[in-house]
């Protein structure tokens, strides 16, 4: 075992275990050299929450968490957790403006991170920093109260947060190992941030199983392909444009997957060509699932008999109804409306709390999706109800990109829409009215400049005017019939 206990500015070390303890105890999380067992995360856990614990964090506060893919931030979590306190998870990806709203939102006591943007808003506790790990004693957490909070933006146009408490979550963790059979034997690689939802109920599901995960800086698909065959991963986690990247490699058929169990398609549809052509020259099959930051797991496929035309169905302790868009009311087997769900792991709802009413209808959260349920119980997404555009996997509000469009001198009208996209699921399209001779690349670049990056509209389209209805809602539909091929100019 590598002993990665740092002062040198490399991060959050921990302490060297005993012989005894090498020879027994197996590593739970790698990172490039590093690798720590359970028992050395909750050394360096109890260190860290002692630390925060002296900066005044208690029961029921919250803590925002704002770093890179790195093994800090699962010490950090477990941390935060271990004072009973909520961490509110922060997207790296995140600009000025975008940490204030959420900070404001959330009123967390302290900041722990490695973002100088967060630094500059909170005082910020730098993962960076030694912690000197600690054996300490901490009262479990009250089940009902917060946990984890991250960022799903709503039609109002900023992200609203997401609330889960400890046992909403807990849940979710089991769900989530019990539909992909998850156990110590696996083996597996997180490359997503771990801010996103899928990104840390993955992290977490794996410490809860005791498998093997390998923590990535960034995605390479090069390096995940490479690791795979030498780290001898046994569940892949995917969302689109990775699943992209594998089919579109060169090389894949030189890299040995025969580790792989499966690959898990998530948080977009599946594209089956895709699918189907990583299959054909790699010889992995694929499981897709379906969940939200709301309901993090909702259907999966099963291991054996996985279809790609279907995201699974119900898995354990989740309940499904599909309702007409018009009336509200309960469908049958193949009539297509709007998807609804319910269960234990169903989040405890959103702040700011006024956008609740929306969310849920006796009891039943509305998941915006549009599909239908067949004979046999699966369930097939078709639509979306909602405005929201899906890009690799995150939310964009057309709203609040809208918004910043609007504070163009040049703009005298705008709204933004999605078009399907084999690389990110939908691509941010921006239709502007403008006066005088404002650019494109100009709007584009405002944009980036005040969000994150995948908020960015991949083009902007100009017109002489949006349509709208006399209330003024934007008819989205008729922009994308009009503008939505990607090949326009």
């Amino acid at each position: 075992m590598v002993n990665s206990h740092t002062r040198d500015g490399a991060g959050i070390g921990y302490r060297a275990p005993d012989e005894e303890e090498e020879a027994t105890e197996p590593t739970v999380l790698v990172f490039e050299a590093r690798e720590y067992s359970l028992s050395e995360l909750d050394a360096l856990a109890d260190g860290l929450a002692a630390e925060m614990a002296g900066r005044g964090v208690k029961a029921g506060d919250r803590v925002a968490l704002m770093s890179s893919n790195r093994p800090e931030f699962v010490v950090a979590v477990r941390a935060i957790w271990r004072l009973g306190a909520a961490v509110v998870l922060i997207s790296p990806a995140y600009k000025h403006d975008e940490v204030a709203h959420a900070l404001a939102l959330t009123n967390p006591t302290l900041a722990v991170g490695d973002s100088p943007v967060l630094a500059e808003l909170l005082p910020m506790l730098s993962l960076d920093d030694p912690v000197d790990p600690a054996q300490c004693s901490f009262p479990p957490p009250d089940p009902a109260a917060e946990a984890v909070l991250v960022f799903s933006s709503g039609t109002t146009g900023m992200p609203k947060a997401v609330r889960h408490t400890h046992a909403s979550f807990g849940a979710a963790v089991g769900q989530w190992c019990d539909a992909l059979q998850l156990s110590s034997t696996d083996r597996m690689q997180v490359l997503t941030p771990p801010s996103h939802i899928l990104g840390v109920l993955n992290i977490m599901t794996a410490l809860e199983v005791g498998a093997w995960v390998r923590l990535h800086r960034r995605f390479d698909v090069d390096r995940m392909l490479r690791h795979i065959e030498t780290d001898r991963i046994t569940v892949e986690m995917a969302v689109a444009p990775i699943a992209l990247a594998i089919a579109q490699h060169p090389d894949l058929e030189s890299f040995d997957l025969s580790s792989l169990r499966y690959i898990m398609w998530g948080a977009t549809p599946v594209t089956p060509s895709v699918a189907e052509t990583v299959t054909r020259r790699a010889g992995v099959g694929w499981v897709p699932a379906y969940g939200a930051s709301e309901l993090p797991v909702i259907a999966c496929n099963p291991i054996e008999g996985a279809r790609l035309d279907s995201v699974g169905r119900p898995v354990a302790g989740v309940s499904i109804r599909v309702v007409s868009l018009e009336t509200g009311e309960p469908l049958g087997v193949g009539e297509p409306g709007e998807i609804q769900a319910r269960a234990n792991s169903l989040m405890a709802g959103y702040l700011p709390e006024e956008t609740n009413a929306e969310a849920f209808v006796d009891g039943w959260y509305r998941t915006g999706d549009v599909g239908y349920l067949d004979e046999d119980g699966w369930l097939l997404l078709t639509d979306r109800s909602k405005e929201m555009i899906k890009v690799k996997g995150f939310q964009v509000a057309p709203a609040e990109i809208e918004a910043v469009l609007h504070g163009h001198p040049g703009v005298v009208d705008c709204a933004v829409f999605g078009v399907p996209d084999p690389v990110s699921g939908e691509a941010v399209i921006a239709a502007v009215a403008r006066t005088g001779t404002t650019e494109a690349e100009e709007l584009i670049t405002l944009v980036g400049d005040r969000l994150a990056s995948y908020k960015r509209p991949s083009r902007v389209v100009f017109v002489s005017d949006i349509p709208r209805l006399p209330s003024g809602k934007v008819l989205r539909r008729e922009l994308k019939e009009r503008y939505g091929r990607t090949s326009d100019k």
